[in-house]
């Protein structure tokens, strides 16, 4: 009985708890977790350093690789990070079901607006991975077009092919009528997708967006990548042109899993190189 009681009680706090969270940074959905990650014995009150604002994939969060193995590398070059969960993703607020890449952006835009913030920032650069490449390259535009570009751009396999997928009524295991979707789709029987995002998404000007970027570009993309396919990337290198460049990863996969270590360190030396001047 004791135990039963204890177990309620500390569930209850819990629920508190949740009810009371501060968020720093909000977005159109509400509150945005995120985390920040500083180079070793860096002293946010007296030194500075350049940031890069980590942005994940679809269904994932910010703790999941490689979100943290591209933080970790980071910190060690002397390069500061912010990842955080996209609405309705991770510890952030908001319906996964409500999400649209418009709403994303907005994410993006107030974090990128903290980050601007931070007296300790000296330099900021995107990255995205997966669908999250899809939202950095359109930040990096749209903040391009009103003269704040970010100092450098990172692509890790970008899902620019959910334009596709939502115009041709297939999202991964989910089928629709792309003229009118229902309420929502589950993909693989959990995932809610709702049907703004099923809509919006065929109408998105991806590259016409990411276009109006003119700043150093790296893309990186996987061989064995199943989910995403490489023309998303051979696209982004036609869209930037000579300020980027394409680096094929032999053996990768979508998730990063096989030669993280080789993106982490391509990754970090595009950075580096961005602001070896600094």
């Amino acid at each position: 009985m004791r135990r039963t009681i204890l177990c309620a009680i500390t569930a209850l706090l819990s629920i508190f708890s949740l009810m009371a969270r501060e968020y720093e940074v909000k977005g159109p959905e509400g509150g945005i977790a995120f985390k920040i990650s500083l180079p070793e014995g860096f002293d946010a009150t007296t030194d500075h350093c350049p940031m890069v604002i980590l942005m994940h994939g679809i269904f994932s969060s910010k703790d999941y690789n490689p979100m943290p193995a591209l933080a970790k590398g980071l910190a060690k070059e002397g390069i500061a990070s912010i990842r955080f969960d996209f609405d309705g993703h991770g510890k952030s607020e908001g319906r996964m079901q409500d999400m649209t890449i418009e709403k994303e952006l907005a994410d993006a835009r107030a974090v990128w607006e903290y980050v601007k913030s931070l007296p300790y920032v000296q330099g900021i650069g995107l990255l995205g991975h997966s669908q999250g490449g899809v939202v950095s390259s359109m930040t990096a535009g749209r903040l391009a077009a009103e003269g704040k570009a970010p100092d450098g751009l990172v692509l890790i396999a970008p899902g620019s092919v959910i334009k596709e997928a939502c115009q041709g009524g297939k999202f991964f295991s989910a089928r629709f009528d792309p003229k009118d979707p229902p309420e929502f789709i589950r993909c693989w029987g959990f995932m809610k997708l709702g049907r703004e995002y099923l809509l919006t998404t065929q109408q998105l000007d991806i590259y016409g967006t990411a276009a109006a970027f003119n700043g150093p570009v790296r893309i990186l993309h996987g061989t064995r990548d199943s989910i995403v396919p490489m023309w998303c990337s051979e696209k982004f290198k036609e869209t930037y042109g000579d300020s980027s460049e394409l680096v094929v990863v032999e053996g990768e996969n979508h998730t990063i899993t096989n030669k993280r270590k080789e993106v982490t360190a391509s990754v970090v030396s595009f950075f580096k190189s961005v602001w070896q001047n600094l």
